[in-house]
């Protein structure tokens, strides 16, 4: 029986700050390597942060990188396990989105994407080409300061896989799950066990369920082993990295992470019997036919062996029922995580809504309150790190820290209903009941002195003086003489 422990991860990484990257890369392959996981792989550009946009057109940004990966293969992070890391990497000029595969201090190949994202969210094109050559791979001069590090002058570039003495291993990164011709289809039929897919994909509703299945099928068509390794967070820009990271054996799902959570790191780890793969692989005469005719993917040997001898009471990791949020929870929990990351990432102390009773601003101000459960939640389950942050932005002394969401919604979260003379007391009484029921210290300010001192403004600049009138189901604002329709939001002389 051939086992392998393979490890995944989602990772809260943020565009630029190579720095946090770093550690959190650091600290996903230590808790790999804990777990006994003798293979590790992390999102797609994990040390620079995927939304780095345009910064990815400097050079700084490939030059810190490769000082990050310098970093790791200088300690002993890489010591008999095998890591897939994901940065930009420019060759011959042209700029690539890459999963770098480490191994005892060396660089054993350099996989750049093949299929670019660049619908929907997704601007690839924009920073990166996508690598097209699939004869050979080719060799590539690695940079001047890592090579006198790792003792090492040119690695391996471009498509193909991994053949150890015990197990074969190729890559997928993110777009590439999804394609109608998936690079895994021919390297399946070379004989690849293990499909390692870094990504980067942004939450979106019912999103995680074209994931898992994309997974299932793809190991239910093929067999195999994928692992998918995602980013978690917000990474500084507007959209949110829903996490998942998941293990999937012959089309079943055998480990899942988190889609919605606080936590910087968490690693996910299962016990894989490769001999099943194969066993399943040979029971399908299609397969078989299909694989008989000999495919070319280049490959790079390695004389290594990563499989572990079996021993008692170790058992593979059995099949699990993927756990879904219902859609009301994932509209919730995305724009929650994501404003607790942007929060205590952007070192602010709070939020302020103009809470009006109205559908739109309760709407946040729900979702804000959903944050301080979600945060008082993790609090309970002992991460430290979130604590920490909550202790921080709430401001708490004296070993005091959050245990009530309520009482933490009171620190950082404040809400003001602004009323006029027009305003109607079903609003206001709405916006006090919501606030109670978060937690948020709530303000009641009439405005009607600030309307009046700016419509006198007004009146003194112009000569004119607005007012309103309803008529039907147009709004007709008269200036005076002058009568303005209001349709579709614009304002047009007659």
């Amino acid at each position: 029986m051939r086992l392998l422990r393979v490890a995944t991860c989602n990772l809260n990484q943020w565009a630029m700050d190579f720095d946090t990257n770093l550690r959190n890369v650091k600290e996903s392959i230590s808790r790999a390597k804990a777990a006994g996981a003798v293979v590790r792989i992390g999102p797609e550009l994990e040390l620079t942060g995927y939304g780095c946009e345009d910064h990815f057109l400097e050079q700084d940004t490939t030059a810190h990188a490769w000082e990050c990966l310098k970093d790791i293969l200088s300690g002993d992070y890489t010591d008999d396990i095998l890591c897939s890391i994901g940065m930009p990497i420019i060759f011959k000029s042209v700029r690539y989105n890459c999963q770098v595969f480490c191994l005892n201090r060396k660089i054993i190949m350099i996989r750049p994407k093949m299929s670019l994202a660049n619908d929907g969210n997704y601007r690839e094109f924009r920073w990166f080409s996508a690598w097209t050559y699939k004869d050979e791979l080719v060799d590539f001069q690695l940079p001047i300061d890592v090579s006198e590090v790792i003792d090492q002058e040119t690695v391996p570039f471009g498509y193909g896989y991994l053949q150890f003495l015990d197990v074969s291993l190729a890559a997928e990164t993110c777009e590439e799950l999804f394609t109608a011709n998936a690079p895994r289809i021919d390297l399946a039929f070379s004989g690849v066990e293990v499909f390692m897919n870094a990504s980067g994909s942004h939450h979106q509703l019912r999103k995680l369920n074209l994931r898992i299945d994309s997974m299932r099928d793809a190991t239910r068509l093929c067999g195999g082993v994928y692992m998918y390794a995602n980013h978690q967070g917000c990474d500084g820009g507007r959209l949110y990295y829903d996490g998942c990271c998941c293990i999937a054996v012959n089309g079943d799902v055998v480990a899942q992470g988190s889609q919605f959570s606080l936590k910087d790191v968490e690693v996910l780890d299962a016990l894989i019997d490769l001999d099943a793969v194969s066993s399943y692989r040979a029971c399908v005469s299609s397969f078989r036919e299909q694989a008989s005719h000999v495919t070319k993917v280049p490959c790079v040997k390695v004389q290594y062996k990563l499989c572990q001898t079996f021993r008692d009471g170790m058992i593979p990791t059995d099949p699990i029922e993927v756990m879904y949020h219902c859609p009301e929870e994932e509209i919730a929990f995305g724009p929650s995580c994501w404003l607790w990351d942007y929060l205590r990432r952007s070192r602010a102390s709070g939020f302020l809504l103009p809470l009006s009773g109205g559908a739109d601003s309760s709407s946040v101000a729900a979702i804000v309150g959903c944050m301080c459960q979600l945060v008082i939640k993790d609090i309970d389950k002992g991460d430290e790190q979130v604590k920490a942050d909550a202790m921080r932005i709430g401001q708490y002394r004296d070993g005091e820290f959050p245990t009530d969401s309520r009482e933490l919604a009171k620190r950082l979260f404040y809400t003001v209903y602004m009323g006029t003379e027009n305003s109607s007391e079903d609003t206001r009484s709405r916006a006090k009941r919501l606030a109670e029921e978060i937690g948020s210290f709530h303000f009641d300010v009439p405005i009607d002195s600030v309307v009046s001192a700016f419509l006198s403004l007004f009146e003194r600049l112009t000569g004119k003086r607005p007012r309103y009138k309803l008529t039907g189901d147009h709004i007709l604002r008269i200036w005076d003489c002058k009568i303005f329709k209001l349709e579709s939001g614009w304002c047009w002389p007659l």
